[in-house]
């Protein structure tokens, strides 16, 4: 990698996209690519000055109208090292508290002359609506229980980095998958790229529908975890539910949580992942969030290295700039 950026013959004409906005219509090259970037902008991190000008000159808008602490301080430090300007809107400070629509708000932020638009919403499909009607490159940072690509990315990265490859590997997601956009992705870029995959859990969060994506769907998490080369965790999706999907948190922990216990039947060198925030002490031991098996704050590490490079692919790609 240059002093500015990676290589610009490196990978030509792989990425031809302006906009993120899921990983259900990338090609696995496409994913590769991405992740083959993001390595090289990881290595900006150990240097000692761990800014490159790549996208200098440019602003990027950090509209998260859903809260948010790791995706959108990851995304505003990625921009920063890129030498981008940043802006940091939330709903509650923007005028869609005065009735105003997504699109208008987003009209009238390109209008100011946003060349990036990171958008995270309640609503699925919200970033694709935008994408659709803005010059701007919009890139998805979780729309409903739709997608989050850069956090399926960077979990794959993480697996990659740590494993040496994904083809073949066995990825067990564990916990409400009904609500989860990070499975859904996950899913989209771990089949594409070879893995198998195992969604387990209650079989209210975690129906027989999802075996049309080409998993496994299980209720016995004890039996799976011998097999596992990864486990990724995911949190009860509270916010998103209108009815009660399990008798308590209790039942949970002792049906499906990672537990010292449990955790004696993984094979040797089995990761455990979590995207955050965790739930200690429900879908994994306190212990196990802190052990040599956990990965989970190199996913942290690693996501600021694949946002970058998601930008720096998104703007170069974008005709407006």
């Amino acid at each position: 990698m240059s002093a500015a950026s990676p290589s610009a013959n490196q990978g030509a004409n792989v990425w031809t996209h302006k906009d993120l906005v899921g990983l259900q219509d990338l090609t696995a090259a496409e994913i590769v690519h991405v992740l083959d970037t993001a390595a090289a902008f990881k290595d900006v991190g150990t240097r000692e000055i761990k800014k490159v000008p790549a996208l200098r000159g440019q602003t990027m808008v950090n509209f998260f109208v859903e809260a948010s602490t790791r995706t959108r301080v990851s995304f505003e430090l990625a921009a920063h090292r890129l030498s981008a300007d940043v802006i940091n809107m939330t709903a509650s400070n923007s005028s869609l508290t005065k009735g105003e629509t997504l699109k208008d708000t987003a009209k009238n932020l390109e209008a100011l002359h946003a060349d990036i638009i990171v958008l995270r919403h309640s609503s699925a499909g919200a970033a694709q609506f935008l994408a659709e009607r803005l010059d701007a490159s919009v890139i998805n940072a979780g729309d409903g229980a739709h997608e989050h690509p850069t956090q399926a990315l960077l979990d794959t990265f993480t697996i990659r980095e740590k494993l040496g490859r994904i083809a073949g590997i066995h990825v067990a997601i564990i916990g409400d998958i009904l609500f989860s956009r990070v499975a859904r992705s996950n899913i989209h870029a771990l089949l594409k790229l070879g893995a198998r995959v195992t969604l387990v859990g209650p079989s209210t969060l975690v129906p027989r529908e999802f075996e049309q994506m080409g998993v496994k769907v299980t209720h016995d998490l004890d039996s799976v975890l011998p097999d596992a080369d990864v486990v990724n965790l995911l949190r009860i999706q509270h916010e998103r539910q209108r009815k009660e999907y399990f008798p308590s948190l209790g039942e949970y922990t002792a049906l499906f949580g990672v537990t010292k216990q449990r955790a004696e039947r993984l094979k040797p060198g089995a990761l455990i992942m979590h995207p955050g925030p965790i739930n200690r002490g429900v879908e994994i031991d306190s212990d196990l969030a802190d052990s040599a098996r956990s990965v989970i704050l190199d996913q942290v590490t690693n996501g600021l290295a694949v946002r970058m490079a998601v930008l720096y692919l998104c703007a170069g790609t974008n005709p407006k700039r």
